[in-house]
């Protein structure tokens, strides 16, 4: 890229780029174009799906794959039994969870996939978006788990402005956090960008039809940036 500082593009909705800018070069320039929304799910609803699982009342270990859906764990939790273990995916959401009291035992990073070999009991409850793609719950019942999903919130697309398709297009380096905002992104980025993404299910997504993906969100892509060319 030479001298000059990456463009960078924060694409998450409004409010959820705080962590995102820690990430990035000193030099770097960013700006925010939110691709999604976050629909959430009333509490009622999420407990009633939660009740009408053969699992409830026993399950095991609770999987909270965003902080999106943390509210939601305090019922799942009382769906469990007393030893429950609760495993989070990212940070952020482990911070959440443990701001209202619940001990997270596991964490992974880059996509919930990665908390597949810490998860050995079930019955299994995983709390996440309507839409969710991870392969997390295909790999626990292979290995013979009994796996429930609730959806506690979904995602829906907004239409950029064209100024928004503008930046979009300038950007050296974008950030999509999920294949809803990659379906809105994909029409605007330029084949040179970086595509940043948090874990393997949303990079299999992009890379299907972009070549540079960068997997993983954290403190290492400062310098991973740093280097892009």
């Amino acid at each position: 890229m030479g001298p000059r500082s990456l463009k960078v593009v924060l694409t998450r909705e409004a409010g959820k780029n705080d962590s995102l800018e820690e990430w990035l070069p000193q030099d770097a320039t960013f700006t925010e174009v939110p691709l999604t929304r976050t629909r959430y799910y009333e509490p009622q609803q999420v407990m009633a799906a939660v009740e009408k699982s053969d699992s409830h009342g026993r399950f095991r270990s609770l999987v909270v794959t965003s902080e999106r859906s943390h509210s939601y764990a305090t019922l799942a939790i009382a769906s469990s039994t007393s030893d429950v273990e609760v495993f989070s995916v990212g940070p952020a959401t482990t911070a959440a969870l443990e701001s209202q009291g619940v001990h997270v035992h596991g964490q992974g990073d880059g996509g919930s996939l990665t908390l597949a070999g810490q998860i050995v009991r079930g019955p299994v409850l995983v709390l996440g978006a309507r839409e969710l793609r991870d392969g997390l719950v295909d790999v626990l019942r292979e290995r013979g788990l009994d796996v429930s999903v609730v959806a506690c919130y979904e995602t829906v697309a907004l239409v950029p402005s064209e100024t928004e398709q503008a930046l979009l297009r300038a950007g050296d380096v974008v950030f999509i956090g999920a294949p809803s905002a990659w379906a809105v992104a994909r029409a605007f980025v330029d084949a040179r960008a970086w595509i940043v993404v948090p874990g393997a299910s949303t990079g299999a997504v992009v890379a299907a039809e972009h070549e540079r993906v960068i997997e993983g969100w954290g403190p290492h892509l400062r310098q991973r940036l740093a280097n892009v060319e």
